[in-house]
């Protein structure tokens, strides 16, 4: 049980760091998130549009539409712009709440990775580095890559880097902390 808790405390904290390395620190998301001059503009339009929080695929048809009818929206808006818009009403940021259950999900994560590594026999150094590693590229494809497939993130090779970055120095440490002598 001890090693399942060191293991996580530390390696949760190294996947952090590398969070906050790569969102704060170097801005390699950055891409995903663009200024625009014409914001106070557009934010103005949006709170007179929007009754409520909520997420916005645009063009879209509403639910209930007949198969016919969608395809037929999805030909006439082909080749059009589209956009998603995530609307909230106001702008909350409680950065230490945050902050926090960052941390706490990571050393969440990475407990649940050593207690599969754990129950490997014979594991050493080389098999859970590598064992985190394809972590890191599943844990890619999962989300960021497949949502990517259909709605196109500008930082999507920063989350490569997220993914293989922190789960490469996470085996790292676990493959040293937890191979079996």
């Amino acid at each position: 049980m001890k090693k399942l808790i060191i293991g996580a405390l530390v390696g949760g904290i190294i996947i952090f760091i590398w969070q906050t390395l790569s969102w704060a620190m170097m801005n390699m998301h950055h891409a995903s998130q663009e200024y625009t001059p014409k914001q106070d503009s557009i934010l103005s339009y949006l709170s007179t549009q929007f009754s409520e929080d909520g997420s916005y695929l645009m063009p879209n048809y509403p639910k209930g539409e007949s198969r016919e009818e969608m395809e037929k929206q999805m030909q006439k808006n082909s080749g059009k712009p589209w956009v998603q818009i995530q609307y909230h009403k106001a702008l909350n940021v409680n950065m230490g709440a945050n902050i926090g259950r960052g941390l706490v999900v990571d050393i969440i994560m990475v407990a649940l990775v050593c207690w599969i590594f754990m129950r490997m026999p014979n594991a050493g150094f080389r098999t859970i580095l590598l064992s985190s590693v394809l972590i890191g590229i599943i844990v890619f494809l999962n989300s960021p890559y497949t949502v990517h497939i259909w709605y196109p993130k500008a930082d999507i090779m920063a989350h490569f880097n997220d993914a293989l970055v922190s789960w490469a120095a996470c085996g790292i440490w676990l493959g040293w902390w937890l191979k079996k002598k």
